[in-house]
């Protein structure tokens, strides 16, 4: 069954659709070949890297809107560092996490892990839906998720507020992986909104990046715990504020996440990007509504990522045989996360991707079902 061939004229221009590491933009990897040899290989210390990395910051600051006082924080070891590092620096004594599928789940853990902090408060709700945060007084860090890349569920981001209308007082960490540069956000609404590049913004993993709040530096800047250095955010925000990494970093990794957030502000902006991720979406989605044999797992359109689709298949087809066709034919990575067990596609709508594309791979795998 798997020797089926698509039609060529049926075929997208670019068959990655992985949810992460993502396509990366032809433009880009030319971007680096021409500049390699001044680049690739040189000190992190340096006046060129360093340079790049200003850029990139205040790039980011720039498509994030971000208010004056806001720092863009650069780190390696990605989310799932960051996770650890905030155990450190960012919670205080206790946290509350939302947790609605495999990665929101993680910080979670990690807090219950570390001995210093007290129990952590986690709110969880099934696969495929989202939980609400609650105001609590004796919370000072509510931890979110903006997109649960693992189910395909995106959660509003917005401050805890008490039931009188005031704003919770802890700090807000938004876990933005699979969102940032896909999904509309208000920095008004956060302290913290972290993500590595490896997703929407094109590029490798094995980098964080966080957009914080005065009021998470000033949390950062008062953390008198020991620290392991690589986890120390004091460390990090020193050298951020020196546009270097504490440790060396992969250059290829800045210099792909600098173009990529080069090229969405001169198109526009997080408008842009989102704007691009909305029309795939719109895509999908209709289809999968339209389709005899494929839905939505995610029930409410309002809770349906623009970023990452889950779709459902009928028990009538193998989701994991029509991704084995669709890799024969050059179009990779459509296959479920692996824990969520269910029989469906997980198809990336990051704005790399050219809508067209998605278009295309609905029609492939209307192709392929009717083949079967």
């Amino acid at each position: 069954m798997t020797e089926i061939e698509i039609p060529r004229q049926l075929l997208p221009s670019d068959g990655r659709f992985g949810c992460g590491p993502s396509k990366v933009r032809p433009e880009a990897v030319r971007a680096l070949a021409e500049q390699s040899p001044g680049f690739l290989g040189t000190s992190h210390r340096q006046a060129g890297v360093r340079d790049l990395v200003g850029r990139l910051q205040e790039g980011l600051a720039t498509l994030f809107s971000l208010p004056a006082g806001y720092e863009v924080l650069l780190g390696n070891g990605g989310t799932t560092a960051f996770w650890d590092a905030a155990t450190f620096s960012l919670i205080e004594e206790k946290s509350q996490h939302l947790s609605f599928g495999e990665f929101s789940s993680k910080f979670a853990a990690c807090a219950k892990a570390a001995p210093h902090l007290k129990e952590p408060e986690v709110i969880s709700s099934p696969p495929g839906t989202r939980p609400e945060a609650r105001a609590d007084e004796s919370v000072d860090a509510y931890a979110l998720t903006h997109n649960e890349t693992s189910t395909g569920v995106a959660a509003d981001v917005r401050r805890p507020r008490h039931e009188d209308g005031r704003p919770a007082a802890g700090l807000v960490l938004v876990d933005a992986t699979s969102a940032a540069g896909g999904l509309r956000v208000e920095p008004a609404e956060f302290d913290v909104y972290y993500f590595a590049p490896q997703k929407c913004f094109g590029s490798d993993g094995g980098l964080y990046a966080a957009l914080c709040s005065p009021a998470a530096l000033a949390r950062i800047e008062a953390s008198s715990r020991w620290t392991p250095a690589f986890l120390d955010l004091r460390i990090a925000l020193e050298n951020s504020r020196q546009r270097q990494t504490y440790n060396t970093p992969a250059l290829a990794t800045l210099f792909l996440f600098s173009e990529q957030v080069e090229w969405f502000n001169a198109s526009g902006g997080l408008e842009f990007a989102a704007g691009r991720a909305d029309a795939s979406a719109a895509t999908i989605y209709s289809w999968a509504e339209g389709s005899d044999f494929a839905h939505p797992f995610v029930e409410d359109p309002l809770a349906r990522s623009h970023v990452v689709a889950t779709i459902d298949f009928d028990e009538s087809v193998e989701a994991a045989v029509v991704a084995k066709v669709l890799r024969r034919n050059g179009i990779v990575d459509t296959e479920p996360y692996r824990k969520l067990g269910r029989n469906q596609l997980r198809i990336a709508l990051f704005p790399t991707i050219e809508p067209a594309d998605v278009e295309a791979l609905t029609a492939c795998i209307d192709y392929v079902v009717a083949a079967l």
